[in-house]
């Protein structure tokens, strides 16, 4: 019986390693996930590329569409819209050494974001549509 368990262990075992390997040598790991880390160049470059966006309106629908825009600071960075004179935060992430200290997200006539960093002053975001469009001012 001793026998029988070392063998169904060892059998087991060695499945489970050749599982491994094929799905190593396919490339795609266990999870199915690719194993490529933008670098710091990549990430730029892809910022560089962003550009604002309309967001479409439900049809029949009297609203204007919305404004996308992304706003870089040293901070971090904002993705703010505008539905006439208010502004909505959509999204917002701090810089790397940076943390998010507070958000007003709206919508509102202004919305804030403020970017603590780890060690110095913090900066704040102050963001408020002007012409249908996301403006932002930027504050320490």
């Amino acid at each position: 019986m001793k026998r029988l368990v070392l063998a169904w262990a060892a059998t087991a075992v060695a499945a489970t390693g050749a599982g491994v390997a094929v799905l190593g040598l396919l490339g795609n790991g266990l999870t199915g996930a690719s194993s490529h880390v933008l670098s710091a160049p990549e990430v730029r470059a892809a910022l560089a590329t962003a550009t604002p966006r309309a967001v479409a309106t439900p049809t029949g629908s009297t609203a204007r569409p919305q404004q996308e825009k992304l706003i870089r600071s040293a901070g971090g960075t904002v993705i703010a819209s505008c539905d006439g004179d208010r502004v909505t935060l959509r999204s917002w992430s701090p810089a790397q050494g940076y943390a998010v200290d507070g958000v007003e997200p709206g919508p509102a006539r202004v919305t804030k974001v403020e970017f603590e960093p780890e060690e110095g002053d913090e900066i704040e975001l102050t963001i408020v549509c002007s012409g249908g469009r996301p403006v932002a001012r930027t504050s320490s």
